[in-house]
């Protein structure tokens, strides 16, 4: 993006700090994978929303009167032949619009000199290990230097409070980001089904990692950086389990395959989920299920519109799928009462035991609270009918154009008494991915097939 857009960002956050503010944003460190290699590296979210900047071991500062100062590796010729050019801080300035850059060699010299005279020190709580501690150490640089007249930051604040509210509304320039994402991702997906029933038909041993494999392929084809996260290919039982990884288990003919995955590009994540039968021809139950899971995402797609609450679409979905599971015998009526018994009661949960959505953008699970923040002070209370616990109940997010949540109703079904065998080992999520705009929600992620015909036909295809 424009260097312009992260400075306007810096800009909005530093008319938000308080006066005589300033705020402390370190990228991600550096994580080792084993005795002499590194994880791929990946920036802070908070860092590169604010800077633009996905070199490892730096710093942001940011003053309330709007300067910006960054701290960066230097220049070095002879690491850089190793680990690839540096950008540096002579070059910072110009390239990314702050105001001036040093050393990263010279952060612990320089921070006690610019919190010096400071009311607050603004940074982000419980992002990065030891942070505290840092800034503790230098302000207790600036506390040794009060007999010669300085002043030492006499509060500390939570920089997510503000950067976590700008985050939750994407701009123009974000959504075109994501949407290309989530095009990328719709097409990963394609391949994978296509791949799944072509090595079917040809006889040949197809495992869950070969359908990883064409995920990866089509996302690194098209730019992407990296997936938004590990990717998840669970044939057959696998399915129910909601946190299953890519592996080696077979993909067998007359099986469901759940696959979710998304890539990350320029910094933005994609998330979706598509269920489909392995040999491209859903079965009775299967489809059964299926229809009933795409329903409730239907319903849940309605409530995904401003002025609803976050909430709203997934009480539509539940609402949707408890009355299905009456209705295809999952769950037994002269048992658990009617579909309003069955939500009160949370009879549902063995089969949907999670959220409808949550927030994307940076993060799979972006920043941005769930709560309205003018009614926090709204509490009720509330006896979990499964756990026991008192739950506190405060309202809901409304929508609001420019949020953008992800829509994924599922269903998990796994043996037990009173449970139709014919639909033993069946999971199901639907997931795609939403932007609240004036009128309702745009969904990016169409790019591959929802419907059960439509799937099936790509399938043949």
């Amino acid at each position: 993006m424009n260097p312009s857009l992260y400075a306007q960002r810096r800009a909005r956050v530093a008319a938000q700090l308080s006066p005589g503010g300033i705020a402390i944003v370190p990228t991600a460190p550096e994580r080792q994978r084993n005795r002499d290699s590194d994880y791929l590296f990946r920036h802070d979210s908070y860092f590169y929303y604010l800077s633009g900047f996905s070199e490892p071991n730096a710093w942001l500062v940011i003053t309330a009167d709007g300067r910006s100062t960054l701290f960066c590796q230097p220049k070095d010729p002879e690491r850089e032949i190793w680990d690839g050019l540096r950008l540096g801080p002579g070059a910072a300035p110009e390239a990314l619009g702050v105001d001036a850059a040093y050393p990263i060699g010279q952060l612990d010299s320089e921070l006690p000199r610019l919190l010096e005279n400071q009311a607050t020190v603004w940074f982000p709580f419980a992002t990065h290990a030891g942070l505290e501690s840092r800034i503790d150490g230098w302000l207790g640089k600036v506390r040794a230097r009060v007999r010669f007249g300085a002043l030492c930051p006499a509060e500390q604040r939570d920089l997510c409070a503000v950067l976590d509210e700008m985050r939750l509304f994407k701009d123009a320039e974000e959504q075109a980001i994501m949407r290309r994402a989530a095009q990328i991702s719709a097409q990963g997906h394609v391949r994978a089904m296509r791949r799944c029933v072509a090595m079917l038909r040809a006889g040949e041993d197809l495992r869950e990692y070969h359908l990883d494999a064409e995920l990866l392929h089509e996302f690194r084809q098209h730019g992407s950086q990296y997936p938004a996260y590990g990717s998840i290919v669970a044939a057959g039982a696998n399915a129910c389990v909601l946190h299953y990884r890519a592996d080696q288990a077979p993909i067998r003919d007359g099986e469901l395959v759940l696959i979710d995955a998304g890539c990350e590009l320029d910094g933005y994540a994609s998330d979706i989920t598509r269920s489909f039968p392995a040999n491209g021809r859903f079965s009775g139950p299967q489809r059964a299920l299926y229809e009933l899971v795409l329903a409730s995402q239907d319903a849940a797609v309605a409530e995904t519109r401003p002025g609803a609450r976050f909430t709203a679409p997934h009480e539509a979905a539940v609402k949707v799928l408890a009355q299905g599971l009456l209705d295809l015998g999952l769950l037994d009526g002269k048992k658990v009462g009617s579909v309003d018994d069955v939500i009160a009661n949370r009879s549902y949960f063995p089969f949907y035991m999670h959220r409808t959505g949550h927030w994307l953008g940076m993060d799979v699970h972006d920043c941005g609270s769930y709560v309205e923040p003018g009614e926090q002070g709204q509490v009720s209370e509330r006896r979990d009918p499964i756990s026991g616990e008192t739950i506190k109940d405060r309202p809901s997010r409304i929508l609001r154009p420019g949020m953008v949540l992800t829509v994924e109703p599922g269903l998990y079904v796994r043996p037990a008494p009173g449970v139709p065998e014919a639909f033993h080992h069946i999971g199901i999520r639907i997931e795609d991915d939403a932007i609240v705009t004036d009128t309702g929600c745009e969904l990016i992620t169409r790019g591959v097939p929802v419907e059960p015909d439509e799937i099936e036909a790509l399938m043949r295809g």
